[in-house]
């Protein structure tokens, strides 16, 4: 999947290092490709792999239940399906990309850098220049009023 894991990991964590494969999915993934999890990454044969990449391309097809897929329910195609690495990614990018064309309430706030989903703003979250005193100025002001 592109992605180079540690082979003395335990195949669910090693699969859970892919991006968008949870330790849950990665525990369904091994038991559906019949592996056991407690085996290192690196002691996989070959025919192990494949079958493991296999049911990661294509998880609905080996009848894994929907709730653990990332895609549920797609606007677009109407389907369950499980993105994964780069395709996961792009797909989120265009995501908020659409809500910030449709002009919604998220698209706003991605739009202009706040947080999205109802946390408070007062005192966290605060971007750019850092509160409170800057000691280095202050002492080279000070230093520069009494060479006056």
């Amino acid at each position: 999947m592109d992605v180079d894991v540690d082979g003395t990991l335990k195949t669910a964590y090693a699969l859970a290092r892919i991006k968008g494969v949870s330790l849950n999915l990665a525990n369904a993934l091994l038991k559906m490709a019949k592996i056991d999890p407690e085996k290192r990454a690196g002691f996989l044969t070959e025919a192990e792999l494949e079958r493991i990449e296999d049911v990661v391309k294509e998880p609905a097809r080996h009848e894994l239940p929907a709730w653990l897929f990332n895609r549920r329910k797609d606007a677009e195609s109407g389907k369950d399906s499980h993105l994964i690495s780069a395709d996961l990614v792009l797909r989120t990018k265009m995501d908020i990309e659409q809500m910030k064309n449709i002009k919604s309430w998220r698209g706003y706030r991605h739009a202009y850098g706040l947080k999205v989903r109802g946390q408070r703003t007062k005192t966290t979250g605060r971007g750019g220049k850092a509160l409170g005193v800057k000691k280095k100025e202050l002492i080279a002001k000070q230093a520069a009023a009494k060479s006056e």
